[in-house]
């Protein structure tokens, strides 16, 4: 199974977890790929690490008025951009391409407006990580 096909599958592994109501471990006892397993665990682990992120930059949009799928979405990429080295790829996926991964699913599977709202949140919220990577990289070289 491709690397895409994976993080789509953990994706609607997330999904499924939110919107029926399931524990993800059943849920994901029904998913074959360890990574997909892995990055949908991860995560679960850090959801409201990457849920105030989302809320840092959805301007004029609460969470809980996006769709359950676009929050699945959202969640993977940003887990993939500012914690690459969780869900245990053999090599983590440029955050450029985590982004375009997250637009290209949001085009398949959500409504027609979802795909740019997605990519401006990665895409700020990438911008803050760079920017918080850099100041903590100059306080180490102090």
């Amino acid at each position: 199974m491709a690397r895409a096909q994976e993080r789509r599958a953990a994706i609607f592994a997330l999904y499924q977890q939110e919107s029926s109501g399931r524990e993800l471990e059943a849920v994901l006892a029904e998913v074959p790929s360890a990574f997909a397993r892995s990055l949908a665990r991860a995560v679960n682990e850090r959801q409201a690490e990457l849920d105030a992120l989302i809320e840092r930059h959805a301007r004029g949009w609460a969470l809980q008025r996006l769709h359950p799928l676009e929050r699945a979405i959202l969640r993977v990429a940003l887990l993939e951009i500012t914690a690459p080295e969780l869900p245990g790829a053999r090599e983590p996926i440029p955050p450029e391409g985590a982004i375009e991964e997250a637009v290209r699913c949001a085009k398949t599977y959500c409504e027609a407006k979802a795909p740019a709202f997605i990519n401006g949140i990665l895409d700020a919220a990438w911008s803050e990580v760079r920017e918080n990577r850099a100041v903590q990289e100059s306080g180490a070289e102090q």
